[in-house]
């Protein structure tokens, strides 16, 4: 993995399956999807109001920096959303 983040102790539980525009990752049981997601790419997103990238800002809810969209249509809160198995996000190829 060659994200923004790197895990510092490796988390007990299953591995949990999930996708990133596509690609195969994968994250542990009690992820949340912001750093399950940029474990694997430096941003979780394109800025809406200019050409730079977002990954995320206050990490606990608060600044609406991390909404994401997901393949089922669903938008959520990648700092609150707990990774799901099979869980499809689409970003449109940022931060890989």
């Amino acid at each position: 993995m060659s994200g923004l983040f790197q895990r510092l102790v490796q988390r007990p539980g299953p591995t949990i399956p999930f996708t990133i525009d596509g690609v195969p990752a994968e994250a542990r049981a009690g992820d949340l999807l912001i750093g399950a997601m940029l474990l694997h790419r430096r941003a979780l997103r394109r800025f809406e109001f200019g050409s730079g990238e977002r990954a995320g800002y206050c990490l606990m809810g608060a600044c609406q920096d991390c909404w994401v969209t997901l393949a089922d249509g669903r938008r959520v809160r990648a700092c609150t959303t707990l990774v799901e198995p099979g869980m499809a996000v689409v970003t449109g190829g940022v931060g890989a």
